[in-house]
């Protein structure tokens, strides 16, 4: 096994820290895992001495700060292979989906990968992964085919919804609550370009942006899927210079058909008014990131979120109110519509997520203020809420037992706590969204 760092090594503040600084793990022990073997000899030792077990690839949506246990980091274990010929790759814990993308285009196809590429691709999976594509394809988790897992018991298993159907079904939704998973084997599609970009508006029509993009989102074909972000940018020289001191509504949009039609389809937004910035166009997969522009350094950030079945006015003017950043997703689509019934993945009956997000937080940061602001929008968009979580976007003190049950259908959610006491009884693995056992 690699070696094993505990708070006297000078490597330990390095390699605990991920994406998220709001916090971070500070386990007794961490194992740096290079390869599957290494993760089943930490499970091992983590099982022998009674540690809970914690797993950090690249801490962008880290569940919970643990104090105590044993992490285990995949960052190295980033091997990525393309099956051509049956259009699926391969790869290991430590990928990002950057990675997968431009290995991938290669053979003329593509991941249903997210908004940022420098995430890590299993976890965002095994979590779900509503991405670019989703309303055309799905959630990245319905393109698992296999799982390479180590359980509580300390072996390494190649998971298939044919040879273990009920397992498989609990890992592909469930995250990290039933082993370590060392690599999986996803599907990929035959997507090459997009005809996508961002639109940029000003202060002065960011809210009508909202509203024109709710309206247009109604009559949607399956291979749009967008996004609008509304942003307040400070009067600061560290802000881009088209946008410091506004308000900025920026559309984010990725169109699976014809350049042509998307222009067409795109005509109502254009017609809001004059845009700061209009990106879209045609683009390869591989400049996909451009979309969303997501931040690739470490950040502090607080984020809570509601699953919506419609939008009204009143929900509109609720988030225009928001002291946050405010982002809204259609859904819809493919991600209605389970591929098959192979995985755990809940809440597919919601047409939109609204999400608040405070960035900028210092470690350690008195959040006070910062939970009563959302928890404002939270109220006020309930009447039109599912009650339902999307279990990849719980950070920090959101991943409670009650959020994370809330990921799930009901039903569900009982069937997971059954299995996670025939595969993990004595909760080992439990510093994440934690399901208990039955």
């Amino acid at each position: 096994m690699s070696s094993t760092l505990d708070q006297h090594d000078s490597a330990y503040d390095a390699e605990r820290a991920g994406f998220q600084t709001l916090a971070s793990h500070r386990p007794e022990l961490i194992v740096p895992a290079a390869s599957a073997d290494d993760v089943r000899q930490a499970v091992s030792q983590a099982a022998a001495r009674g540690l809970p077990v914690a797993v950090q690839a690249t801490g962008h949506g880290l569940p919970v700060a643990a104090e105590g246990g044993l992490l285990i980091t995949t960052g190295v274990m980033n091997a990525v292979t393309i099956d051509p010929a049956a259009g699926t790759a391969r790869i290991e814990a430590g990928v990002r989906w950057e990675q997968v993308i431009e290995a991938a285009a290669g053979h003329g196809l593509a991941p249903l990968s997210g908004s940022s590429p420098v995430v890590g691709a299993v976890s965002y999976t095994l979590g779900g992964g509503i991405g670019l594509m989703a309303r055309r394809y799905g959630y990245a988790a319905d393109q698992v085919r296999a799982v390479e897992v180590v359980t509580a018991d300390a072996e390494l298993r190649r998971v298939t919804p044919d040879g273990d159907p009920d397992l498989f079904w609990a890992l592909v939704g469930g995250r990290g609550n039933f082993g370590v998973a060392t690599a999986l084997e996803i599907g990929l599609v035959p997507v090459q370009r997009l005809y996508g970009g961002a639109l940029y508006f000003g202060t002065d029509l960011a809210g009508p942006a909202l509203r024109a993009w709710r309206d247009w989102t109604r009559s949607l074909p399956e291979e749009m899927t967008s996004s609008i972000a509304v942003i307040p940018f400070p009067d600061s020289p560290h802000a881009p210079a088209p946008f410091r001191g506004q308000t900025v509504a920026h559309v984010r949009v990725a169109y699976t058909g014809e350049a042509a039609e998307g222009e067409e389809l795109l005509a109502p937004l254009r017609a809001v008014g004059p845009r700061l910035t209009d990106t879209v166009g045609e683009l390869p997969y591989t400049g996909s990131a451009a979309i969303h522009n997501d931040p690739t350094k470490p950040s502090g950030y607080y984020s809570t979120h509601s699953l919506l079945r419609e939008l009204p006015e009143e929900a509109l003017g609720a988030l225009l109110g928001a002291r946050a950043v405010v982002e809204v997703r259609h859904l819809g689509g493919a991600l209605t519509k389970p591929q098959s019934a192979a995985n755990s993945v809940g809440n597919r009956d919601a047409l939109y997520y609204a999400g608040m997000l405070t960035p900028g937080l210092a470690p350690g940061s008195d959040l006070t203020a910062v939970r009563a602001a959302h928890e404002v929008v939270t109220r006020a968009l309930s009447p039109w809420a599912t009650g339902g979580q999307v279990l990849n976007f719980l950070y920090g003190d959101q991943a409670t037992p009650q959020n994370v049950r809330r990921a799930y259908e009901p039903a569900d959610y009982e069937r997971l706590t059954r299995l996670k006491t025939t595969w993990d009884a004595q909760n080992l693995f439990r510093l994440n969204h934690n399901i208990p056992p039955a």
